[in-house]
């Protein structure tokens, strides 16, 4: 674990040792608790199954309190499906915000859950995901079961239902497609895992959500709800992009409180471009009453095997799987930063969609990004308005840029969602013309780390592990008129 406190205000203890089936320990009682109260803060933190319906569901699941004796607690939807429970129909609980303990852990459970998450055992396979771990596939799966639950077959199994339904039920693909763009090997294996995860075909799935969808014209690319925990303070996270934004490849439009970004993507199997709509609203309100939400989104994408992919890095992007409750508890706990804390509940650190697209962007600026894409960028087949280019890679811009592009093309500095934060930080720094605030940055933003302090900044060790978002907090304090 990370060491760090893991109580939030109401004093449960936020870690999860997979699994929980002693119905007199502490953990077991807290999380009894949290089930019977229906708290939504705990959608995604743990799941938990009744044995005698044979069903998991997420902590805010409406449906009758089952007995207490009758419930099993899991860290993972996998880990439950493992022992043979299907998913609630009615809370959906594959549909949750992912752990923050994944984003937070730098240990090679955490970086294994991130990688997982972005698509590579079902590209590379678990020998492909224990050779970027710097690990035996053996010990990869012992440390994932022991840790987790469900070793990294089960776990991309559960990723892929998860995909396939989304699917299912937002398009009009083929279901024989659908199996095959989900990640599944062949259509038998695709339809036994439907059934046994959902407790139906994939045709009543599709079925059953034509029955409810509302009359209308549907929205155009696969529409998402990305949801997320807790209080959402968006209005920050869309400012920065709008600031950010390099022409061709990003844009911000719309009023304040209802604007849309939207970005070109290079993805393992094909291009696409998202929208994602600022949700309006008081982020301030009380959290009780507004446990937490989503974000609406919109993809087009020429592969749909690039489903999973995509959206874990809009979700990185976006930070949607942080833990507001337990950032705001401990900076909120500090003089200084209670008042900004109070003001801005749900202030969340954006991360990247594109890690080394971002560390390029971080060195060169904003103008010089927008000359590179113009220069080097690859066209789209067919432009979006004014999303005309993807961001070009690094190999093709080591002349423009030098050491930081071609250390990224030949793999001395690697930026994937499993790597090692210090040795790619290490990495950054011995490479010339990058400086220590720089290296900083792109570790916040391109690794998502959560405890970033540049060199020089004001950042006491008491707000650990998140000064990343205690710095958001100052600048967003500053840049208020």
């Amino acid at each position: 674990m990370t060491g760090q406190d893991t109580r939030d205000g109401t004093g449960y203890d936020r870690t999860c040792d997979t699994p929980y089936d002693t119905p007199y320990d502490t953990t077991y009682d807290t999380r009894y608790e949290a089930v019977r109260s229906r708290d939504a803060r705990f959608d995604g933190e743990f799941f938990f199954a009744v044995e005698t319906t044979g069903i998991y569901c997420r902590p805010s699941c409406p449906a009758v309190t089952p007995k207490r004796h009758n419930v099993r607690f899991f860290t993972t939807a996998a880990a439950a499906q493992g022992s043979g429970f299907r998913a609630c129909r009615r809370c959906r609980p594959d549909a949750v915000p992912g752990s923050a303990d994944w984003n937070v852990r730098a240990d090679v459970v955490g970086r294994a859950m991130r990688l997982i998450g972005d698509g590579v055992v079902d590209r590379e396979g678990v020998a492909g995901l224990a050779v970027r771990l710097g690990y035996s596939a053996r010990q990869v799966q012992r440390q994932l079961t022991a840790e987790v639950g469900a070793g990294p077959v089960a776990l991309a199994r559960a990723q892929r239902a998860h995909t396939a339904r989304v699917l299912l039920q937002t398009t009009g693909l083929p279901v024989t497609e659908i199996a095959f763009a989900s990640g599944f090997a062949s259509v038998r294996q695709f339809n036994d895992t439907i059934r046994a995860v959902y407790a139906a075909t994939p045709t009543e799935l599709r079925a059953a959500a034509r029955a409810s969808r509302r009359t209308g014209t549907p929205a155009a690319g696969i529409p998402l709800r990305l949801a997320h925990r807790g209080p959402y303070r968006a209005g920050p996270v869309f400012d920065l992009l709008e600031r950010e934004a390099v022409a061709g490849v990003e844009e911000v439009g719309g009023p304040a409180g209802g604007r849309t970004y939207r970005r070109t993507l290079r993805l393992p199997h094909g291009t696409g471009i998202v929208a994602v709509d600022e949700r309006p609203g008081d982020p301030g309100r009380a959290s009780a009453l507004h446990p937490g939400g989503w974000l609406d989104a919109r993809l087009h994408l020429t592969d749909p095997r690039d489903l999973t992919t995509a959206v874990q890095r809009l979700r990185r992007l976006f930070d949607l799987d942080a833990d507001p409750y337990a950032v705001d508890e401990r900076l909120g706990a500090d003089p200084r930063l209670a008042p900004l804390v109070a003001a801005r509940p749900g202030l969340r650190a954006p991360g990247a969609a594109d890690p080394e697209e971002y560390a390029v962007r971080a060195l060169v600026g904003r103008t010089e990004s927008e000359r590179l894409v113009r220069d080097h960028g690859k066209a789209l087949d067919a432009p979006c308005g004014t999303l005309t280019h993807l961001f070009p890679e690094p190999a093709a811009v080591t002349e423009a840029v030098g050491p930081l592009a071609v250390a990224l093309a030949d793999g001395r500095v690697r930026l994937d969602p499993g790597a090692d934060r210090d040795d790619a930080e290490a990495a950054l720094l011995a490479v010339p013309g990058l400086d220590a605030r720089t290296v900083a940055a792109i570790r916040a933003r391109a690794l998502g780390d959560p405890d970033v302090a540049p060199p020089g900044a004001d950042v006491p060790d008491t707000w650990r592990p998140w000064r990343t978002y205690a710095l958001h907090h100052l600048r967003a304090a500053e840049e208020t008129p």
